[in-house]
């Protein structure tokens, strides 16, 4: 078996397979070994425990942690590209919500009983319908982020910090992010999870104001928090594949 550390990653190796994983020294008094669905193994012991003792109970469950891995692995495929098209599935908030495209007096887009409404004032082709409704989820989140926010902050207020500037945007990789000047930026598209999704990114987010780094000291903020937050992210990468 042989042990390598970045940080607070390390590794084991168990045959011919290598286990990557996260190691948080938590207050608590037993050792806890969980699998994400995007792969990630987070391993939380006590904060006294030593590596070796650590490394030797990750070998111990090897066989289920890569059975995990190995059931994750079938959710792999994404959500194909979106076409815009009538009877094509989106998301907002967490639900489901099928288009209907039609042509009208003026560009709009309604939620109703299931379906999202796109009128379009000429023909409704699917570069006119993303448009819209893009533009429709940007004005959304405006308004969801926001209230988000203030709702998150209000665990925050007695750290002695500031409240963060919001910034909404499209980001490729990242659900969120927090700038050197302490600004939160959203990515515009968690508009479609639901909202105690969007509350564990803010509240991610916010908890980098205190600690810069993923270090014990961030999860310890984060799971006072949020308690359970991990069941919270597996249901953000889960509902958003």
């Amino acid at each position: 078996m042989e042990a390598s550390i970045h940080d607070n990653q390390l590794s084991v190796v168990y045959g011919r397979k290598t286990i990557d994983f996260s190691l948080l020294y938590c207050d608590r008094k037993t050792m806890e070994i969980a699998v994400l669905p995007d792969s990630t193994v987070i391993v939380k012991a006590p904060v006294q425990s030593d590596i070796a003792l650590i490394e030797k109970k990750i070998i111990k469950r090897a066989r289920w942690i890569i059975r995990q891995l190995n059931y994750f692995k079938q959710f792999t495929p994404k959500t194909p590209d979106r076409c815009y098209v009538n009877g094509e599935t989106h998301l907002y908030l967490g639900k489901q919500y099928r288009l209907k495209l039609v042509e009208g007096p003026e560009n709009s887009v309604k939620l109703s009983r299931g379906f999202f409404h796109i009128t379009c004032r000429s023909e409704p082709t699917p570069t006119a319908a993303k448009k819209l409704l893009n533009q429709w989820y940007s004005e959304k989140a405006q308004v969801q982020f926001v209230e988000s926010m203030d709702r998150c902050w209000q665990k925050f207020k007695c750290l002695g910090i500031d409240q963060p500037r919001l910034s909404i945007m499209r980001m490729q990789k990242r659900w969120g992010s927090l700038s050197d000047k302490g600004t939160v930026t959203l990515n515009t598209d968690l508009i479609r999870a639901p909202k105690e999704c969007i509350d564990y990114v803010v509240t991610h987010e916010l908890c980098h104001l205190k600690y810069h780094d993923h270090s014990p000291e961030f999860y310890k903020l984060l799971d006072s928090v949020i308690p359970g937050w991990e069941k919270i992210k597996h249901k953000l990468e889960l509902s958003m594949v």
